[in-house]
């Protein structure tokens, strides 16, 4: 161990850990070929000896880090590209580099992403995309970013309920309650859900909206089909052919992001099924190629670019003592795949 008032080394924390100098140096590199219990062992004890956070946090303090470190969960869903163009807009204002990490809706690989950026000392983390509904799963990653923060290093996060840091905050329950009611308005009442992935806060928060429209008529989402697949368009086409194929009666579909409406809408198309003749579709988020799907999509607009340029404004303010909240609001968009329910 090193005496006190020396300089600390790697090499100090390997030896603290039972570790090889090259364990230790992949550990807290966030690379691969070290299990998770000797990573977690490695990190504890450098943080214990103080060994990335002293080197840290003097190039956080000398203004040398001009990196932001963008988390998404899925790089090529037009939900996550947009609010990307914001972050970029910001950063290239601000003369910041910009990072950008998938995740693939994994807890487990976002940390290891997390974990990387902050190995590389980036000046700021943003994580865009749902939160999970067990908060335990994220429990790693709250106190992972906690002691970032500590030491110098700016978090916000879009659409996370749980992180303790800045946050904006997508309108997602009365999107959902804005779209079931449109149906409902059109006498639709054999609606179905393609409702994405289970344990997602953005999945349980859209649903809770439109539960909540649905007992405005004296309707139970429990009696309505609701298909949990994953949250993309290949999801929505798997949860249009279950739908179709147990309640061919349907004569609406919500869909909870619009990547999953165009998987509902290719499905409807495949098979011939006018839409919205007999089966309206409605989508969420509005990214921008919704207005340009044939049939153009009914959607729930989400100010997706200036959620990225939100989220990089609030980290770039001094930390607060507590975590500041933007909610986003939303607009409800009726283009030509609504229509009223087939008499």
């Amino acid at each position: 161990m090193p005496k006190p008032g020396s300089r600390l080394r790697l090499v100090d924390v390997a030896e603290r850990a039972g570790v090889s100098l090259a364990t230790a140096s992949r550990a807290l590199s966030g690379r691969d070929g070290v299990s998770e219990e000797v990573a977690d062992r490695v990190r504890r004890v450098s943080q214990e000896l103080g060994y990335v956070a002293n080197p840290y946090a003097r190039t956080l303090a000398g203004g040398a880090s001009s990196t932001v470190g963008l988390v998404v969960h899925q790089v090529d869903d037009p939900y996550f590209s947009e609010i990307a163009g914001g972050v970029i807009e910001v950063a290239a204002e601000q003369g910041l580099l910009v990072q950008i990490c998938h995740s693939g809706r994994d807890p487990h690989f976002e940390l290891r992403q997390i974990r990387h950026l902050i190995a590389q000392r980036v000046g700021i983390i943003l994580i865009a995309g749902s939160g999970y509904t067990d908060t335990r799963v994220e429990a790693e990653t709250k106190a992972e970013l906690s002691a970032y923060q500590s030491l110098g290093g700016r978090v916000a996060v879009i659409g996370r309920h749980s992180l303790g840091a800045d946050a904006v905050l997508p309108d997602n329950e009365a999107g959902g309650r804005a779209l079931a009611e449109h149906l409902l308005a059109l006498g639709h009442r054999r609606i179905a859900v393609a409702a994405g992935t289970p344990g997602l806060t953005t999945v349980t928060d859209r649903l809770a909206g439109v539960a909540s429209a649905l007992r405005g008529h004296g309707l139970d989402l429990a009696e309505l089909p609701v298909v949990h697949t994953d949250f993309t368009r290949e999801g929505g086409r798997v949860a249009a052919e279950q739908i179709l194929g147990d309640h061919p009666g349907t004569t609406a579909v919500i869909a909870l992001n619009d990547a999953m409406a165009m998987g509902v809408l290719a499905v409807l198309r495949a098979r011939r099924i006018s839409v919205p003749e007999r089966v309206s579709v409605v989508g969420f988020d509005d990214v921008s190629v919704a207005a340009d799907l044939a049939p153009s999509l009914t959607t729930v607009r989400l100010p997706m670019t200036e959620m990225g340029r939100t989220a990089l404004a609030l980290a770039l303010k001094p930390r607060s003592n507590r975590p500041r909240r933007r909610p986003t609001g939303h607009t409800l968009v009726v283009r030509d795949s609504t229509g009223p329910a087939p008499a």
